[in-house]
């Protein structure tokens, strides 16, 4: 079995149509729950050091819309455009 070299990705959240029809990743309620108990919130953890990748993976998993996960500045090109060409989830 050959194996590939190099990095290891993030896996891609889902898609889904939420209300209205905003098109968001689908949530991981694990995820949500943490970060409602606390003790970090989001404002905390953008004050810490993390690669650009796991902010995009953590943006996907608390559900953040395709459009305004579009506009994070942690967020490649690539990534977006890889999200952006899945299709919606359940469809």
């Amino acid at each position: 079995m050959e194996r590939k070299r190099g990095k290891a990705k993030h896996p891609t959240q889902p898609l889904v149509a939420a209300d209205q029809g905003i098109v968001r990743f689908k949530p991981n309620k694990i995820v949500q729950f943490l970060l409602d108990a606390g003790p970090f919130d989001l404002n905390k953890l953008a004050c810490m050091n993390f690669a650009d990748e796991d902010c995009e993976q953590l943006a996907q998993l608390i559900g953040y819309s395709l459009s305004g996960f579009s506009e994070l500045s942690y967020v490649s090109d690539k990534t977006y455009k890889a999200a952006a060409a899945q299709p919606l989830y359940g469809k």
